[in-house]
């Protein structure tokens, strides 16, 4: 396994942005047929095309595999990539992560299910291996430390999971309080961990309120200016998320981490000198 800092430090190595790219500009059939059949925001569609027109050829196979979940696949294409002096963000980036990107949308618009995205997330996780220990050596700081769960009375987590994995693989430290979590267990988190995101997940319109009782938690311990809250989960809508007083709200793992992203950004831009 590789060892050297130098493929996470330095930037990675991209072709230009075509702007003129098309869906038949990407080489990898599968992929080409995913975001064919299963990409139908035209805003997805341009940016996949964007992203994957410009991949290494390598990078496209490694998506092709995390969008099959074939674990054993994406193992043997992440080593050899790396062996092959592609950087680590790089296979991250454009293999990885742009794999699950598809897969969330396909999770998203009901195309898989629980058992097909699980599969995936193996797949990743397989690849994930021989990226993180390079990421670790290289000795990059964390975007930030994001802490998730799923609000209390609620015990699914496939959603959370899976935008804890594409966090991770943004460049956030995570700290997964897993399904059924209380207010007090989110408090206890934040005091511990000092981290400035917070993200709730509910699937049930059942559970939906507590995400609005642990805010609520929140403001009582004195916490809610420390953190940003955002929310997330099928149920859940922007006009929701609104009303429990939530800084954003991501409708899927793509989302949940620009909005992170776009958090931390806004919060450190706004601080004091």
């Amino acid at each position: 396994m590789r060892t050297t800092t130098r493929t996470a430090i330095r930037t990675a190595t991209r072709t230009p942005v075509d702007p003129m790219a098309e869906l038949s500009d990407i080489k990898n059939e599968i992929v080409r047929r995913e975001i064919e059949e299963f990409v139908t925001r035209p805003e997805e569609i341009a940016r996949n095309v964007a992203l994957f027109t410009r991949a290494h050829e390598r990078m496209q196979a490694i998506a092709a595999g995390i969008i099959e979940g074939d674990d054993e696949l994406v193992d043997k294409l992440t080593r050899d990539a790396l062996d092959a002096d592609h950087e680590a963000l790089e296979v991250m980036d454009d293999g990885l992560i742009a794999g699950m990107g598809v897969v969330g949308i396909k999770f998203r618009e009901n195309f898989i299910f629980v058992p097909e995205v699980l599969a995936c997330a193996r797949a990743m996780k397989a690849g994930m291996n021989h990226i993180e220990p390079i990421l670790s050596a290289s000795g990059l700081d964390p975007i930030a430390k994001v802490i998730m769960g799923t609000v209390k009375g609620d015990l699914h987590d496939i959603g959370k999971n899976l935008c804890i994995m594409m966090l991770r693989g943004a460049g956030f430290e995570v700290v997964d309080l897993g399904v059924d979590t209380s207010p007090d267990a989110f408090i206890d988190a934040i005091e511990e961990h000092r981290a400035p995101i917070v993200g709730m997940s509910a699937l049930l319109t059942t559970t939906m309120p507590n995400m609005g009782k642990t805010i609520e938690a929140f403001v009582d311990a004195g916490l809610r200016d420390q953190v940003l809250v955002m929310v997330g989960g099928a149920p859940v809508t922007q006009e929701f998320a609104d009303d429990m007083g939530a800084d954003g709200y991501g409708k899927d793992a793509l989302a949940c981490v620009a909005l992170a992203k776009k958090l931390i950004t806004e919060k450190r831009r706004n601080a004091p000198p």
